[in-house]
């Protein structure tokens, strides 16, 4: 073959080359979607309805150290109206039951066994950036699936034996258990584990609150049944906390 025409070929290789990844690239970019969702998940807009929302990542250093948290927490049964902030939201589920170490899977709160049977569900009401809705936790995608639409805080708050902090805080995170992913390896004992780390788990809620000048109340008085309804949980998954969280109004219940 002549020198031109070795170098004609060439270049017809070259450019069909190029167009080819091209294309690829393309195609590569609209999968991958750019509504801030997870990629093949879905969004809470996405066509699909999966429900999907990603959240902002999160931060692992603050301005407030753990001993002003400490120092500062308190327990708050009023809040101001301001909307709940999707951030400062997020933060307080990563903390609650997030990924810390995701070489390993380790979550923010010591688990017997690493078996992690605690389940965080918000029911948002007034939170910026969020439709009203009970939204499941995702700790390994930081994401939110939702799984019912609408404002149910009032009839939560009916469940919730008519404590008004319930109805009054933009949100509320519960923190549900499925106690048999415990119990399977250590038999009733794993009871006592459950209780355990849904305690760490409330505990770090309140700290990242306070760290994050928002507050909170840890409830336990509520109608197991009721809540279990209106959150829609699976058969297994029992509600162990209802936490309003909020910004803090100007009354304190000192607990």
């Amino acid at each position: 073959m002549p020198v031109s025409g070795l170098r004609r070929g060439l270049i017809l290789v070259v450019t069909s080359c190029i167009a080819a990844l091209l294309v690829l690239a393309v195609l590569l970019l609209q999968g991958s979607g750019d509504n801030g969702s997870i990629p093949g998940r879905g969004g809470g807009d996405t066509p699909d309805g999966s429900g999907w929302i990603a959240l902002p990542a999160p931060r692992k250093a603050g301005t407030v150290s753990v001993e002003e948290a400490i120092g500062k927490r308190r327990s708050h049964r009023q809040f101001t109206r301001d909307p709940g902030p999707l951030g400062e939201i997020s933060q307080v589920l990563w903390a609650s039951q997030g990924i810390s170490d995701e070489s390993h899977g380790f979550r923010t709160v010591p688990s017997a066994g690493a078996l992690y049977p605690l389940e965080v569900i918000l029911v948002a009401g007034d939170v910026s950036g969020l439709l009203p809705g009970v939204y499941r936790y995702l700790p390994e995608e930081h994401a939110l699936r939702r799984v019912r639409d609408g404002d149910i805080r009032s009839d939560l708050m009916s469940a919730g034996l008519g404590q008004s902090a319930i109805a009054g805080a933009p949100a509320t995170i519960v923190i549900a258990a499925d106690y048999g992913r415990t119990t399977v390896k250590y038999g009733d004992r794993g009871i006592r584990y459950v209780h355990m780390e849904a305690g760490h788990a409330a505990q770090n809620v309140y700290l990242q609150a306070q760290a994050l000048k928002l507050a909170t109340v840890a409830i336990g008085a509520f109608s197991d049944e009721e809540v279990r309804r209106l959150l829609l949980l699976p058969a297994g998954e029992e509600p162990l906390y209802l936490m309003p969280v909020g910004y803090p109004g100007l009354l304190l219940h000192l607990l």
